[in-house]
């Protein structure tokens, strides 16, 4: 019998034609089908992640198609996010372990620790403490270890389960000796100390978004997303608290996705600066320490 496939160029386009057919949601990585089914092809057949073309044409072992199609009829069938398929996600060149256990990592943040913070942090090699709330895989924490070089830092998360994955990031980048976990709410298991700068990628979705997600963020811990009816439950915790943390000269970064309009709603006696990142000024807000309140 003759295979319908046997190209890496068949793969791809049966792929998409898959993704697209099922209408699948994206945004835990990729940002459409072409780019969703490249990376799951290349990953599964154990090919460089960005080397696609002198592959194209490659003709492949039956076992090999096989393993590609039970991988494009997972993510097209049960609508997993492909990070929970590969476990692995990607950001910023950086590679963070992943599974069900803790949200994908994705946060404009980390576009923004790529120069650590500057302008509003003076100088990167100066920071000596940051703390990151909610962080989930730890992968903000990782980021914030390569963009303050002589920081430590404290990464707290309400689970468990997310911190088992976080502990094995931390593990994988030999960052044992610069990052601590904390498993609690927000500041409550840290000891009383000052941090230069506070991050936080928080639950913001609000109740009737969370309503209309996606099946795809159906599969990550719905504590990782839900903020309660405005989306701020949690944000708000944090601004309240946040002064009690941070040095004179602190700053305090946090993400909010969609949820710009609710935030003025809730804050916006605060002088707030919102961040430019490649989705433009209304995803990421942050607040000098002198301006937060008392």
């Amino acid at each position: 019998m003759t295979l319908p496939f046997s190209t890496v160029r068949d793969l791809l386009r049966f792929a998409v034609s898959r993704f697209n057919q099922s209408g699948l949601s994206f945004g835990h990585g990729s940002a459409n089908a072409y780019d969703e089914a490249a990376y799951l092809v290349l990953h599964t057949l154990h090919l460089p992640l960005d080397l696609l073309d002198p592959f194209m044409d490659a003709r492949l072992s039956a076992a090999e198609i096989d393993a590609v199609l039970n991988v494009i009829e997972r993510r097209a069938t049960e609508r997993v996010p492909a990070a929970y398929i590969t476990q692995e996600a990607w950001m910023h060149g950086f590679r963070f372990y992943v599974d069900e256990r803790a949200i994908v990592p994705r946060s404009f943040i980390g576009e923004l620790l790529q120069d650590g913070l500057q302008p509003y942090v003076e100088d990167p090699e100066q920071v000596s403490a940051v703390l990151e709330l909610c962080t989930g895989s730890g992968c903000l924490a990782i980021l914030a270890a390569h963009a303050f070089p002589n920081a430590d830092i404290d990464a707290v998360d309400l689970s468990a389960p997310a911190l088992e994955v976080a502990a094995r990031n931390v593990d994988d980048y030999k960052l044992e000796e610069r990052i601590a976990l904390f498993e609690g709410d927000l500041y409550a298991p840290l000891a009383e100390r000052r941090y230069d700068v506070i991050i936080s990628n928080p639950p913001y979705v609000n109740a009737a978004s969370m309503q209309e997600l996606p099946a795809e963020y159906k599969h990550e811990p719905e504590m990782a997303l839900a903020g309660g009816s405005d989306g701020m439950d949690i944000v708000r915790r944090i601004i309240a608290d946040a002064r009690n943390w941070l040095t004179e000269d602190g700053v305090l970064v946090i993400e909010i996705g969609n949820e710009r309009q609710h935030v003025e709603a809730a804050f916006g006696g605060l002088n707030l600066v919102w961040l430019s990142t490649s989705a433009g000024d209304d995803n990421v807000f942050l607040i000098q320490a002198a301006d937060l309140p008392v």
